[in-house]
C-alpha cells in the first residue's frame, strides 16, 4: 500500500544556523496552541524499486496527541485512521479494511503522523537549516526515515511542505494547503470503525 512505504534520500547538511533557531521556535510555538489541525494535501511519491511516480490528493485531520485521519481521494481512494495505538486502513474500491497497531517506530510509514511529531521538533530531531528550509534527522528510529526537509511558509501555519527520504531511496513530498487550526474537531471523527460489509484483515 502506497502510504505504508517509508520515504527518504539525503540532502546535504547545511552548517549554517542563520534563522534556524527562529524557525524552530516558530514551529514549536504554533504547535503549543494547536488543539486540532486540518487541511488539504497533495502527495507525490517516487518509488525507486518500482520505477514509478504516484500523485495523490486528499484531506487530513489531526487532534493531538495521537488522533489522525488521512483521506486519499480519486482512483486509489482509501482512508487511514489513527487513534492512539490503533490504526485502520480502508480501501474503498475493494471494500477491505486492515486493522493493526500503530507505534512511534512506524512514523515513517504514515506521513501524516509526522505532522504530529513536529510538535516536539527539538526533542524528536537533530536540526540544521538555512533560509526557509529545515533539515531534520530523527534522534530515534522512525521506520526507514533518514531525513526530512521542511519548507516553511511566510505566514500562517509555519509548515508549507515536507519531503521525506528513506533508506531505500524512495521519496515522498507532502504539500499542505488550506490549513485550519482549532476548529473543534470531534473525537468521533477518529473512531476506529470498520465500514459495514467490509472484509477485515488483522495486521
Amino acid at each position: 500500500m502506497f502510504f505504508l512505504i517509508a520515504f527518504f534520500s539525503v540532502y546535504p547538511v547545511v552548517r549554517s544556523f542563520a534563522g534556524t533557531e527562529e524557525n524552530i521556535a516558530r514551529i514549536q510555538k504554533a504547535y503549543e496552541h494547536v488543539k486540532d489541525l486540518s487541511g488539504d494535501f497533495v502527495q507525490t511519491s517516487i518509488l525507486k524499486d518500482l520505477d514509478r511516480t504516484d500523485r495523490y490528493k486528499g484531506k487530513f485531520f489531526i487532534k493531538p496527541p495521537l488522533r489522525m485521519k488521512w483521506l486519499y481521494m480519486g482512483k486509489a481512494a482509501q482512508d487511514v485512521t489513527i487513534n492512539g495505538d490503533a490504526i485502520l486502513i480502508y480501501k474503498k474500491k475493494d471494500n477491505q479494511a486492515y486493522k493493526g497497531r500503530f507505534d512511534k517506530t512506524r512514523y515513517g510509514q504514515t506521513p501524516v503522523a509526522l505532522l504530529s511529531g513536529f510538535g516536539n521538533i527539538r526533542r524528536e530531531f537533530d536540526i540544521t537549516g538555512q533560509g526557509d528550509y529545515l533539515l531534520l534527522k530523527p534522534k530515534q528510529p522512525m521506520g526507514a526515515i533518514k531525513y526530512i526537509r521542511i519548507t516553511l511558509s511566510p505566514a500562517g501555519f509555519p509548515i508549507r511542505s515536507f519531503v521525506i527520504h528513506d533508506t531505500y531511496s524512495n521519496v515522498v513530498e507532502i504539500e499542505l494547503k488550506n490549513i485550519k487550526t482549532n476548529t473543534g474537531l470531534k473525537d468521533s471523527l477518529f473512531n476506529i470503525t470498520v465500514p459495514k460489509g467490509a472484509s477485515v484483515y488483522e495486521q
